[in-house]
């Protein structure tokens, strides 16, 4: 009987990089199963309909460059309270396949192991500062150069201009995005690096492949920003995928990718308050 595809996680030491061994073939068949009908759920869902949304924009009498992407918008502006459950219930709902996925990480290990699904990822508080600092300075190493990147997307034509947060002027506006921003980051992250990261060495996949699979799905669930878009998030997907692969540690990554969709969306909805055109 083969051993449980985790259960030598607690006997390695803190020095292991790459503490996955391939599963048995019967058991390779079920996780690929598993990756796909996760990602249906969830990122690879965005994938599709954000094809589907490039095509809509590509098919318009209208270049890219004067289009506008709209995202965290208000569903009920009329009526703020009715609105501030929508968004709630969005950010709670998209959160849901980050449970799944630890889930289901945990069903491979044994009950006697000593590092649960979320340990074994990285996504725990076992280094508070250094995964603090990891995430600061990879918000930084992304963040500038993404910014300038976007400008020029959108100056050659190739990228429609993002409007961050379209939200109605109401006390919550900011709690909101910042939750949803953090929404954001646990669910790119975890699942489509620490769970699949996870899955896909379980599968024998290299870590090249890995990391290339991950950053063209990343950029593919980006495509309705525009071609733009695509780039900057594979070249993103690149950094967090080569960064995780030598620590081992979702949490830098979390942290990284809610500062950037906090200052996108907190700082775009209070740049445009006050008449600032981005």
């Amino acid at each position: 009987m083969p051993r449980p595809l985790l259960s030598y996680a607690a006997e390695l030491g803190p020095s292991d990089r790459d503490p996955v061994r391939v599963a048995e073939p019967v058991e390779r068949r079920r996780l690929g199963r598993e990756t796909v009908l996760l990602l249906g759920v969830s990122l690879g869902a965005s994938a599709i309909w954000s094809v589907l949304s490039i095509i809509e924009k590509l098919t318009r009498n209208v270049p890219l460059r004067s289009q506008t992407t709209a995202m965290n918008q208000s569903a009920t502006p009329d009526r703020p309270w009715l609105d501030l459950g929508y968004q709630l219930a969005g950010i709670l709902i998209q959160v849901v396949p980050v449970a799944l996925a630890i889930y289901l990480l945990a069903t491979v290990l044994r009950p006697s192991a000593r590092v649960g699904a979320a340990r074994f990822i990285g996504f725990d508080r076992t280094e508070p500062l250094r995964d603090l600092l990891r995430g600061v300075g990879l918000a930084a190493l992304i963040g500038l150069p993404g910014l300038g990147f976007y400008f020029l997307a959108k100056a050659i034509g190739i990228n429609t201009n993002v409007s961050a947060a379209n939200l109605t002027d109401v006390w919550w506006s900011a709690p909101v995005l910042t939750l949803a921003a953090i929404g954001n980051a646990l669910v790119e992250e975890v699942v489509m690096v620490g769970y699949l990261f996870t899955r896909w060495r379980q599968l024998a996949w290299s870590w090249p492949v890995v990391i290339g699979v991950s950053a063209l799905i990343r950029g593919t669930y980006h495509l309705y920003q525009g071609f733009g878009g695509f780039a900057g998030n594979v070249v993103m997907g690149l950094v967090l995928g080569y960064v995780f692969a030598r620590t081992r540690r979702v949490m830098p990554l979390v942290i990284c990718h809610a500062l950037l969709d906090i200052v996108a969306f907190v700082g775009y909805s209070i740049l445009t308050s006050r008449g600032v055109t981005v």
